[in-house]
């Protein structure tokens, strides 16, 4: 279902990690939060709590974005509060806010599932294309090529526990993913389907996350399934090979009778 179909009703849901139903051990309706290592919480003279206010809707103050991590997309820009921390990594997700690229109108992005109550440990990645464009013709003096990313989503991996990047027991948590939207300005916890055996209590370091779909399908499996990049390229042309000729076969009178595949 597309995110602009996604109803407020949505919001007040508890959120569930979907467990393999044939999986031994496996379990369903697990609550979304995992419980360990809490980071203690600093207050703030500048804080402004902004859950449950109306969605696109613009403030009248300035925020000081030294106080929040900003994460440029390719249609806005998300802000979320830093607290401090020496390891950088830590998000604040009861106040956000979003704006068009490089300006200070300052809104409420659009929350389509709860978010955490208390601060958590994240590690950030992106989800985009490089797009090169070639010099013009009449312009000889010009760089050969301009590379420019483009980021359409980002995904916010928690630490397990929130346990700290040198910790040696450090490792993510694919259970738990916050995924930031550019086209529609929004941010919600990613669906994960978890195929490994042993549910919540599994070893987490054998976990391996597929993504697919343009960033809408999330997947844990074991690192054992991993599958050569260059089977997956060649399967995915394939299918992509017969739809095509499928669409051309399709032109012919004939084609209920010649269609071979």
């Amino acid at each position: 279902m597309d995110e602009d179909e996604v109803e407020e009703v949505d919001k007040k849901k508890d959120f569930e990690v979907d467990y393999d139903a044939l999986l031994a051990g496996g379990s369903k309706g697990v609550e979304g939060v995992v419980e360990g290592e809490e980071i203690a919480m600093v207050q703030s003279k500048s804080f402004v709590s902004t859950q449950g206010w109306d969605s696109e809707m613009v403030v009248d103050y300035r925020i000081n974005e030294e106080e929040f991590r900003k994460i440029s997309l390719a249609e806005c820009d998300f802000f979320i509060r830093k607290p401090p921390d020496p390891d950088n990594d830590v998000y604040d997700f009861r106040e956000m806010y979003v704006t068009p690229p490089d300006t200070d109108i300052y809104a409420i992005p659009r929350v389509l599932t709860p978010m955490p109550e208390k601060y958590m440990r994240c590690a950030v990645s992106d989800f985009g294309w490089n797009n090169v464009t070639e010099p013009p013709i009449d312009a000889p003096r010009d760089p050969f090529y301009k590379s420019e990313r483009i980021v359409t989503k980002v995904f916010l991996t928690k630490h397990y526990r929130n346990r700290r990047v040198g910790d040696p027991d450090f490792i993510l948590d694919f259970e738990e993913i916050y995924v930031i939207n550019s086209r529609t300005k929004s941010i919600t916890r990613a669906k994960v389907i978890v195929t490994v055996p042993g549910g919540r209590n599994r070893d987490r370091r054998s976990d391996l996350l597929v993504i697919r779909d343009k960033g809408n399908s999330f997947k844990i499996i074991h690192s054992s399934e991993r599958e050569d990049p260059t089977t997956i390229i060649e399967r995915e042309e394939w299918v992509k090979t017969r739809k095509d000729m499928e669409r051309h076969l399709r032109k012919l009178r004939d084609f209920s009778i010649s269609n071979w595949f």
